[in-house]
C-alpha cells in the first residue's frame, strides 16, 4: 500500500465534495491514470469528477505530469480541470 495526500481543485473538488484527502492506495496503482481509474471506483461523485478523464490535469509534488507518470514517492497529487485563459 501506498499513502499518498490528493488535492483537488475547482469544479473537480465541487464534485466530489472536498479539498483533499489521504488515501491509502493499492500497489496495483502505479501511474496517475492508474489512480484515476482507481478513484472512480470510490462512488458517484468521484465517478462524476472523473467522468471524461482525459480533460483532468494532474501535478506530482506541485510539478505538472501526464497520466503515464509514475506516482512512486509521490507526496502529494493534485487534479484539476483544465485551465482556461481570460
Amino acid at each position: 500500500m501506498n499513502t499518498v495526500n490528493l488535492v483537488y481543485f475547482s469544479w473537480v473538488r465541487e464534485r466530489i465534495g472536498k479539498g483533499e484527502e489521504t488515501l491509502e492506495l493499492p500497489a496495483d496503482v502505479v501511474t496517475i491514470a492508474d489512480l484515476l481509474a482507481h478513484l472512480k471506483t470510490l462512488g458517484e461523485e468521484y465517478q462524476s469528477a472523473l467522468e471524461h478523464e482525459n480533460v483532468i490535469r494532474a501535478a506530482i509534488d506541485q510539478e505538472h505530469v501526464q497520466h503515464g507518470k509514475s506516482i512512486a514517492g509521490a507526496r502529494e497529487i493534485a487534479l484539476f480541470p483544465p485551465m482556461t485563459g481570460g
